[in-house]
């Protein structure tokens, strides 16, 4: 190969919605700028977003390419790439993949934050291997999903984006996702073929972006090494582990320098201590802010690709790496071992051999397995028997700006949908609700702004049932008007978004108007539960007689919010983050350092929901835990009048150990199914994760409890020494 065309292989330079139009027929047509674009280098490395729909790329219905011809166009785009290459090499096509593949026609997920409470990573495993062979069914070859990022902030934008606050359980979903997608471990190693319906998965974002300061979105983060690979690295870790093909640098830096330039973390750590032999690509336009710091884009992409950057994103540094190996900024040897792992995945998923890479057909069963993540993910905070709705209730109010709708049910990333997808909180209880009741209707106020005129409609109709279903919370939604940053982030104080990436707050609250109409309908004397749509814990006070959160539960989690208020199902999500009591507590997060930590004058420093914490129409009691051999077992009894689930958390402890310990650690989970009066061992066997070890010495002990916080109150085993490194 040139020089020209291993520079070509490592670019991803076009938006992948540029490279097609409609036709006035109605068909699809290449573009220029793709002709220009493959002309450049004679090929293709990479092609973003091709399928990809959303108010950025300005991509609806009726203009890009849906279930029924995006396959079609990949073949057009990868056959006129192929022809224009003189070796014949085929493109990568790069896709969206956050909570379900981000194009029209796509099966939407509820978003990571609800799959962390779902605390279920076999559930997610079957989504995400669903989402892959959408994918794969579309054309597409690498997706692109967030799984590394710890929520430590809830003030971030994309804490919608994590699976939680906590190191253990992120790992065991990002080990699901990969396993999902790319099929088990084992399947995903060098020099293996993919399975026509599997997809290679890029994890990002690599590595602290969930700690940046002010929960500031790209802002810097501030960790020290101990905190990185205790609480940032382990997911990452493990998706390795799993066999994950590539993972993405994010914008943040780790000690003072960007991550896409930051060879200490890519290479040193990455490639020479973990072993990975994977792609690593840039987040986007990433590599040219690296020019803040070499002066200009041609060293900025010399710096990064000697980091260890493979692939780039929509950058001009990566263009030049030409000029960049002709100036002596970098060696060609450093462009070869980029090219030679692009390539390689190109070969892994069959691209070379158009019978392994041509589509497969579209799978079925993804609103299924949508509604089955919602329903898993629906949390019960807080239930003075209000919950479920008694058989005596006749009258219902449904309230509040999330109450009708599903649109906001969504997240962020999320492609437009068809008109009538999805049901809302509101028409889910018009068809669940026994014959009979009445079910009443007003929005109360927006989301937004203090507009405090529908109000007295919504007091009127609480006043006049016997419950009040007030259902509050934020949005996520993109919309035509919404103004965009150049990498495609929500600007600033332009949206009416209140989450989703470029959507940071300085606090925790809802609309001012929200905590007007909660307070309005608590007044009326109407029994109510709240039931927050939200991409990040929000600050509710604790007046109403029942709380939920379902985070962002996708186009159907109107229905599994339904069923859990009527007592269809038991309630099933348990939190992955800690609940403040306000933003002024913050950081608050249940694995901190285990020092005697004192209150506030005004505040308890304490959350006002703990991590693992969510109620059941039932109730459990833990027996004590006990060592037996290399595991740790305790017993749980449904001690209520329902068929129940409780998960079962396993917590370590450290007691003596050469630097100084976090509180408490989770390191196991076990979801446990009981009717009432039932009896059941749990057992957890100690050293089957390997991220985590104790050296020898180490003086631990270990707890079973139903969160964080009944952990710290509950028995725990007797203490045990390591005798050697340990994996716990």
């Amino acid at each position: 190969m040139t020089l020209r065309e291993k520079v070509g292989q490592l670019n991803q330079r076009m938006y992948g919605w540029n490279a097609y139009r409609r036709t006035p027929d109605g068909g699809l047509e290449l573009t220029d700028a793709l002709y220009a674009e493959t002309d450049r280098f004679e090929g293709l490395g990479a092609l973003y977003g091709l399928q990809r729909a959303d108010a950025w790329s300005g991509v609806e219905h009726g203009e890009g390419p849906g279930a029924e011809d995006g396959a079609a166009l990949a073949e057009l785009v990868q056959r006129h790439v192929v022809e224009r290459s003189r070796l014949g090499i085929p493109a990568l096509f790069v896709e969206e993949v956050p909570h379900g593949l981000m194009a029209l026609d796509g099966t939407v997920l509820p978003v990571n934050l609800a799959v962390g409470a779902t605390w279920d990573p076999a559930l997610y495993e079957r989504a995400a291997a669903h989402a892959a062979a959408e994918l794969r069914a579309r054309g597409g070859h690498v997706a692109l999903v967030s799984a590394l990022d710890i929520a430590r902030d809830p003030r971030w934008g994309r804490t919608e984006e994590c699976f939680g606050e906590d190191p253990y359980l992120a790992a065991r979903l990002t080990e699901a996702v990969v396993r999902g997608m790319q099929g088990e471990p084992g399947t995903g190693a060098p020099g293996e073929h993919f399975a026509a319906d599997k997809a290679a998965v890029v994890l990002k974002h690599f590595a602290g972006q969930g700690a940046t300061v002010g929960g500031r979105n790209s802002a810097e983060s501030e960790l020290g090494l101990r905190e990185l690979h205790e609480i940032h690295l382990p997911a990452a870790r493990a998706g390795i582990r799993a066999g994950a093909a590539a993972v993405m640098a994010a914008y943040n830096q780790v000690d003072g320098l960007p991550c896409a330039g930051n060879r200490a973390l890519l290479t040193e750590l990455l490639r020479e201590r973990w072993g990975f032999e994977g792609l690593v690509m840039a987040d986007g336009l990433a590599v040219d802010r690296l020019a803040r710091i070499t002066g200009d884009k041609v060293s900025a992409g010399a710096l990064a690709l000697d980091a260890g950057v493979d692939l780039s994103l929509w950058d001009e540094g990566f263009t030049r790496l030409e000029e960049a190996v002709e100036r002596g900024l970098v060696a060609e040897e450093a462009v070869d071992a980029a090219v030679a792992r692009v390539l390689r995945l190109k070969f892994r998923l069959g691209l070379f051999d158009r019978r392994q890479g041509d589509p497969t057909s579209p799978p079925t069963g993804g609103r299924d397995l949508s509604t089955a993540l919602a329903r898993a993910a629906v949390t019960l905070l807080r239930n003075d028997d209000v919950l479920p709705v008694p058989d005596s209730v006749s009258r219902i109010a449904v309230l509040g700006p999330q109450s009708a709708t599903a649109a906001h049910q969504l997240g962020d990333y999320t492609a437009p949908q068809p008109p009538g997808t999805g049901t809302g909180v509101l028409d889910a209880l018009r068809t669940l609700a026994p014959p009979g009741v009445d079910i009443r209707h007003t929005l109360g106020c927006a989301l937004t702004g203090d507009d405090l005129s529908g109000i007295p409609a919504a007091v009127a109709a609480a006043a006049a049932s016997d419950l009040a279903v007030l259902v509050l919370g934020g949005s996520s939604a993109r919309t035509p008007d919404t103004e965009f940053d150049a990498n495609g982030a929500a600007r600033t104080g332009v949206s009416h978004m209140t989450c989703g990436e470029g959507a940071d707050l300085s606090g925790l609250g809802l609309g001012r108007a929200q905590y007007a109409l909660l307070d309005a309908v608590i007044a009326t004397g109407t029994p109510t539960a709240v039931v927050l749509v939200q991409g990040r814990p929000h600050v509710v006070p604790d007046t109403a007689g029942a709380l939920l959160t379902a985070w962002y539960p996708g186009p159907w989690g109107g229905e599994a919010i339904a069923e859990v208020l009527l007592g269809l199902r038991e309630p099933l999500g348990r939190l992955p983050l800690s609940v403040p009591r306000s933003a002024a507590q913050l950081p608050v997060h249940y694995n901190h350092k285990d020092i005697e930590y004192g209150g506030y004058v005004d505040e308890s420093a304490e959350p006002r929901y703990s991590f693992g914490h969510g109620l059941s129409y039932t109730s459990f009691a833990y027996g004590p835990p006990r060592l037996s051999g290399l595991a740790v077992e305790a017993d749980i009894t449904n001690t209520g009048r329902r068929h129940g689930r409780s998960v079962a958390q396993l917590y370590l402890r450290r007691l003596r150990t050469p630097v100084w310990p976090r509180t408490l650690e989770l390191c196991g989970f076990q979801a446990v199914e009981l009717a009432p009066g039932e009896t059941r061992t749990v057992t957890f066997p100690l050293g089957a994760d390997e991220e985590a070890a104790v050296p020898p010495g180490t003086v631990v002990e270990f707890r079973v409890a139903e969160s964080a916080r009944a952990a710290l109150a509950a028995v725990p085993t007797q203490s045990f020494t390591a005798p050697d490194e340990t994996p716990l």
